[in-house]
């Protein structure tokens, strides 16, 4: 009887270890009707999902595969999340998603997505398969995202140019001339919002240089566009990378980002601006001094300018580097802020508030030469800003005058 037990024990154990064999081969091996595709998403409601996004299809239904590669997630559960976020180190996640858990969210959001389907081979789409199937291992799923040079669309065109070599051929001629890191983004970003805004102080003159049509491919549009137009030559002859195109989702209204004018950045600082120039008149007919308000501009640009610093100094963001806005948003500011009102301020001040003025001409003489663009609406402010220094300065020469 132990003898009969163990029989059946050892075949029980056989059968388990084969149907297991079998099913990782399964899942491992493609069959030749496997298709591996390009999935670009369209613009969203919010700001971050202002510049679209690409994920990679793998649809196998011979092997029942039908599956999502999305290198586009992060874990808002990580320790410390919102300081490694702020320093440039938050890991992202390579994330694996069943194709219609995945295409419903877009589907609620009510954005397009379109479908590229690679004209691969057999071969070819195995080994992507088996990259991919490798980057999803918890060993090797996490990686430092850069918008730039490293993000959701950027992957998967250096997966495919590995694995295909010399026979795949990018074709850029219709990609814009001429483009800076800066104006690519301005594309995505009405100009007119408290996001272009944001991240037209945040980024420094790094983004400004002019961009290889290759570094336009950060952003998921133009990913969609390149491989739209690649093609692939083997034994001398070539053809289109893409064998199919398909819209999978199209909306009846574009849900994209969009900011009413009555709370933009123009108007809101446009207003804030007059006021502050229409302050300055008054205090000037008054003879009314330095005041309140110089306090309040000095420690509100100061602040900001401690902002800017830490994100050039203290971070891993390449693009805050180098960020001239600091010449109006100067973080000593924070410490005049408190000296400049008194009775008696101390005699550096006034060579101090005359350099804020030098200061702005730099910004404006930065801005002529294509050192660093800076945001439109901010031009009230730079305008209103030098209107204030100069009464500010004519007022300290009186009290320095009469001493």
């Amino acid at each position: 009887m132990k003898h009969l037990f163990r029989t059946y024990f050892f075949l029980a154990f056989f059968c388990i270890i084969l149907h297991t064999a079998q099913a990782q081969n399964h899942f491992s091996q493609l069959s030749n009707e496997a298709e591996i595709s390009l999935i670009t998403i369209g613009p969203g409601p919010e700001l971050y999902d202002s510049f679209g996004h690409t994920a990679i299809r793998v649809k196998d239904l011979r092997r029942d595969i039908d599956w999502v590669f999305n290198y586009g997630r992060f874990n808002f559960n990580t320790p410390n999340f919102y300081i490694k976020f702020a320093r440039g180190k938050l890991l992202y996640t390579l994330w694996v998603n069943h194709f219609d858990e995945f295409i419903e969210d877009y589907k609620q959001q009510r954005r397009w997505v379109k479908e590229q389907t690679l004209a691969l081979n057999t071969k070819e789409k195995q080994l992507f398969f088996d990259f991919l199937k490798n980057n999803a291992k918890d060993e090797n799923r996490e990686y430092l995202y850069d918008f730039f040079f490293d993000n959701c669309a950027t992957r998967p065109v250096n997966a495919i140019a590995g694995i295909m070599g010399k026979e795949l051929i990018f074709d850029y001629n219709d990609f814009p001339d001429g483009r800076t890191h800066r104006e690519l983004i301005r594309e995505n970003v009405p100009w007119n919002s408290w996001g272009a805004l944001g991240m037209d102080v945040a980024i420094g003159s790094v983004t400004d240089r002019l961009a290889t049509k290759e570094e336009y491919l950060f952003l998921p549009n133009y990913t969609m566009q390149v491989f739209e137009n690649a093609t692939i030559s083997k034994d001398g002859i070539g053809k289109s990378f893409i064998s199919k195109t398909k819209m999978i989702f199209v909306p009846d209204t574009e849900n994209i980002y969009k900011e009413r004018f009555i709370t933009s950045p123009i108007l809101i600082i446009g207003l804030l601006s007059l006021l502050l120039m229409y302050k300055t008149y008054k205090d000037y007919k008054n003879k009314k001094g330095i005041n309140y308000i110089d306090t309040v501009i000095l420690a509100v640009t100061g602040v900001i300018g401690i902002l800017l610093a830490l994100l050039w100094f203290a971070t891993e963001h390449g693009s805050t580097k180098w960020n001239y806005n600091l010449l109006w948003a100067f973080p000593f500011h924070v410490f005049a802020a408190f000296i400049i009102t008194k009775v008696n301020p101390p005699r550096w001040i006034y060579p101090y508030i005359k350099l804020t003025i030098i200061l702005l001409v730099l910004l404006c003489f930065h801005w002529i030469v294509g050192v660093q663009s800076y945001s439109y609406s901010l031009i009230p402010l730079f305008i209103a800003l030098g209107l204030r220094y100069l009464y500010i300065v004519t007022s300290l020469r009186k009290i320095r005058d009469t001493e």
